[in-house]
């Protein structure tokens, strides 16, 4: 009988920064400082060949996804002021900006 795999980690990473990026403090797109909830964005996604991940708040990844498909995010890039011109994702920025650090909403 083969051994089992372990597990895949969760992709939230609740308190642990990965190494080559410990000096993140803040989220990529609403600017907010991290407590416990970090996320890490591939601004261009894996299945486009994509290799750099900045750290995000989960509510903000989940904001992000919701109103670009892969395809879009691969064509953006690494330039925030480009996903910002999305009025619904500026808006969603705006408001969360003045939210506690891991403020969280349910989604549906």
């Amino acid at each position: 009988m083969k051994p089992k795999k372990p597990q895949r980690e969760a992709k939230e990473d609740l308190s642990i920064a990965r190494e080559d990026q410990s000096a993140e403090d803040s989220c990529w797109l609403c600017g907010r400082a991290f407590e416990t909830r970090k996320q890490w964005h591939h601004m261009v996604p894996k299945s486009k060949k994509g290799r750099e991940t900045v750290p995000v708040h989960p509510i903000c990844h989940r904001a992000i996804h919701k109103n670009f498909t892969n395809a879009e995010l691969a064509r953006i890039g690494t330039d925030r002021d480009r996903l910002l011109k999305n009025e619904t994702l500026r808006g969603f920025v705006e408001w969360v900006q003045g939210k506690p650090p891991d403020f969280h909403a349910p989604t549906r």
